[in-house]
């Protein structure tokens, strides 16, 4: 985190300071007491306004600025408290130290916790991907790294009333008995990636695979050849997912990290992205980039046309 100069209000009530000026004065409070407690204008006094403008009760800032300093500060964003003259008390509470999911590794305690379905953004963006790529009823899915099989939800929700063959594969076997039991039709195998293409494995109309690329010892430019080459059928397509966030007190926070970096650091994101979706086009695919905390990479042939009406 960058160092800023020491700012304090003697009320912590806000009604014209800059932000430059309230993110150090929040910060010194959440190093010294672990709570942040202020008083700032009503946001729905001053909704269609944008930032820094003038509402009734002082310079309007929206519930997202609120939202995004306490992320970035470390800090739980707890329920405001409506006061007298159109003011609200918003209240920010740092982290409590908790094991990292990542510092932990793959298949821990901690990411058998991990829903990302609870992730509004993840859920839309990942149906709007499902469908650009339709497969047809029943059609064969295979899903890489599938771990627990929440994602496996999203086929639902994206084709209602549609069956498929499900294929589920993942290194970590207590991972696929959560998936077995959650998905008691699906087919979940220990399945390494880099032993693929596997002939007795078959072809897919979809292939699925999220936050798998970016692990230790997975060559993205050989799984993709194995897959495109081996496991696609002649129509299907690809959903790939690269993870863009952490987690921090059980609270997703945007942004890829960089071993021994503080905040994040988009540019191996990005460059695995660019790459994937190079590769992909060489196939001959059509590639879309879409989503935040994850990102997620699809492909489709390319003389295919585009579905209507995505929305959920």
């Amino acid at each position: 985190m960058p160092t800023f100069p020491d700012v304090t209000f003697p009320d912590l009530t806000i009604t014209d300071a800059p932000l430059s000026d309230i993110l150090p004065a929040v910060r010194r409070l959440l190093i010294d007491g672990g709570e942040a407690v202020l008083d700032v204008p009503d946001p729905d006094l001053g909704l269609g306004l944008y930032a820094g403008e003038r509402s009734p009760a002082g310079r309007y800032r929206s519930w997202q600025t609120w939202a995004d300093l306490a992320e970035l500060l470390g800090a739980h964003l707890l329920t405001p408290e409506r006061l007298p003259g159109g003011r609200v008390r918003v209240r920010l509470r740092a982290h409590t130290p908790r094991p990292d999911p990542d510092a932990q590794g793959y298949g821990a305690g901690e990411w058998a916790r991990v829903d990302k379905l609870e992730d509004p953004v993840f859920v839309f963006t990942l149906v709007e991907a499902l469908r650009r790529v339709g497969p047809p009823p029943g059609g064969r899915v295979l899903a890489l790294g599938v771990g627990g099989g929440h994602e496996l939800d999203v086929l639902a929700l994206a084709f209602p009333g549609r069956d498929f063959a499900v294929l589920g594969a993942d290194i970590e076997p207590q991972a696929l008995d959560r998936a077995r039991a959650r998905h008691p039709a699906g087919d979940f195998r220990v399945l390494d990636v880099n032993t693929l293409p596997r002939p007795d494995l078959g072809r897919f109309d979809l292939v699925l695979s999220l936050s798998l690329l970016q692990s230790p010892g997975v060559r993205t430019d050989a799984l993709l050849a194995a897959l495109v080459r081996h496991h696609l059928t002649p129509g299907g397509g690809l959903v790939l997912g690269f993870p863009n966030a952490r987690y921090r007190d059980g609270t997703l926070s945007y942004g890829a990290r960089v071993r021994n970096f503080v905040r994040p650091d988009l540019s191996l994101l990005m460059a695995d992205v660019t790459d994937a979706r190079r590769r992909l086009q060489k196939y001959g695919f059509k590639v879309f980039v879409t989503g935040k905390y994850e990102v997620l990479v699809t492909a489709i042939l390319a003389g295919s046309k585009t579905p209507e009406g995505l929305e959920l």
